[in-house]
């Protein structure tokens, strides 16, 4: 599939993206991202390694919209974790409130 990005166009496939992020350790997530298999990898990496370019060049909007184009599952947001209560706090006795 065509896409283009940073202004230039790209002729991509799911199959291909698959095999260029196969053994890349994905970077945190915090912004926008994209599963391949079965990771989760920022937009900005993905765009950066299947278009070899800087990722000052291209928008995440960009490589979001191509990834999307090719089946691939995008979020704007990483599932957020839920926070953890100390246990302490659980088996503290509660306070009195007079």
């Amino acid at each position: 599939m065509r896409s283009t990005i940073a202004g230039r166009s790209f002729y991509l496939q799911a199959n291909e993206v698959e095999a260029a992020m196969s053994g890349i350790k994905p970077e945190p997530a915090l912004a926008e991202a994209v599963r391949i298999g079965r990771r989760w990898y920022p937009v900005k990496q993905v765009g950066a390694i299947i278009t070899r370019q800087d990722r000052r060049d291209f928008s995440a909007a960009e490589v979001y919209r191509a990834m999307q184009r090719l089946g691939f599952t995008c979020r704007t947001a990483p599932p957020a974790a839920e926070p953890e209560l100390p246990t302490d706090f659980l088996n503290a006795p509660e306070a009195d409130q007079s």
